[in-house]
């Protein structure tokens, strides 16, 4: 069976919009931690839209979020439309209910250090060392074979050749000791060289790179985007719960593979279901953890998170979020 997985550079036009939207969380949760953010970015060919609604003690000012959008894509022409959550939605999260109904999914493998399917694995990875050396507009793609060994290496990147992509990519194939017998098919720019990246070539939208930022299409996915929700929306601290449990499951198993389904109602307090399937067989494990929304934001911290760099290096890297140090920009 041969699997295959994408994923993009922090300067892909829709990987640029996570990031707008998420930092614009940021800047909420710095001045209040207690914040109600859902904030979609649509950006391309000089302009950028924000649009969607904040909740906050802070007046969050349009020159703030234009720093924003400039600090990240260089774009001066911002069109803003922000409003207060809605208070029908409001009085549902007050008393500690779910933001939203949904199905999350969470995973975890044994393939690799990060516990993450293979081919998003060393997708991710090679994309992170391309853009180190050259931060552009870039996407790669992993394609492995039944052997779970490389068949195809695909690198589309702005501002390189061929052999400056031939020399990167070998580069990182000796770090990463990937040493095959076989051959390595590879691709680099296959539609021609590219100068124009970013939002002069394309648009972009937040949470439009779903599966890049989950598990790659190999693992189901349940809920919505993560980036510019704040952490009531399930969709994104019921993903982070469901991985945490996945983790949790794979490492008392001993097992090779872990896939947790939790599922919310809007306004409801406890998850409708919480199950886990280790290595093939099913388990109901409602009861084991405690997966109200609240709860979750407590155990994981997720008030304290800077939601821009989960979103700019991958949401589930280095085995889990909260084991990484997330200071706040402003911090630093």
């Amino acid at each position: 069976m041969f699997k295959t997985a994408e994923y993009v550079s922090p300067m892909h036009p829709d990987k640029m919009c996570d990031r707008i939207s998420d930092a614009i969380l940021d800047l909420c949760l710095y001045h209040d931690k207690m914040s109600r953010v859902a904030v979609e970015t649509m950006g391309g060919h000089g302009k950028v839209y924000i649009c969607g609604e904040i909740t906050c003690t802070h007046k969050v000012t349009k020159k703030e979020i234009k720093k924003i959008v400039k600090d990240i894509s260089g774009i001066k022409n911002v069109e803003i439309n922000i409003v207060r959550q809605s208070p029908e939605i409001a009085q549902g999260v007050d008393v500690g209910g779910a933001g939203d109904q949904g199905i999350m999914v969470g995973y975890a493998c044994n393939e690799n250090i990060e516990l993450i399917p293979q081919e998003i694995y060393l997708a991710r990875s090679i994309c992170q060392y391309i853009y180190a050396e050259n931060p552009n507009d870039g996407k790669t793609q992993i394609t492995l074979n039944d052997k779970n060994e490389i068949d195809t290496i695909v690198v589309s990147w702005c501002g390189l050749d061929e052999l400056e992509i031939d020399k990167l990519v070998c580069e990182w194939m000796d770090d990463t000791e990937i040493n095959q017998k076989g051959d390595i098919k590879k691709l680099y720019n296959p539609a021609g060289n590219w100068d124009i990246g970013g939002f002069d070539a394309d648009t972009g939208l937040t949470g439009r790179k779903i599966a890049v930022d989950n598990y790659g299409p190999r693992v189901p996915i349940g809920g919505g985007a993560f980036s510019g929700k704040d952490c009531t929306k399930v969709d994104r601290s019921g993903a982070y719960k469901a991985r945490q449990i996945a983790v949790t499951e794979l490492k008392e198993n001993k097992a090779k593979e872990v896939i947790v389904k939790i599922a919310y109602a809007i306004g409801y307090e406890y998850p409708l279901m919480v199950t886990a399937e280790i290595d093939g067989k099913e388990k109901d494990i409602t009861n084991k953890y405690d997966c109200r929304p609240l709860s979750i934001i407590k155990d994981l911290e997720l008030r304290e998170c800077c939601y821009n760099v989960l979103s700019e290096r991958g949401h589930f890297s280095n085995n889990s979020i909260w084991d990484i140090p997330l200071p706040h920009p402003t911090k630093q």
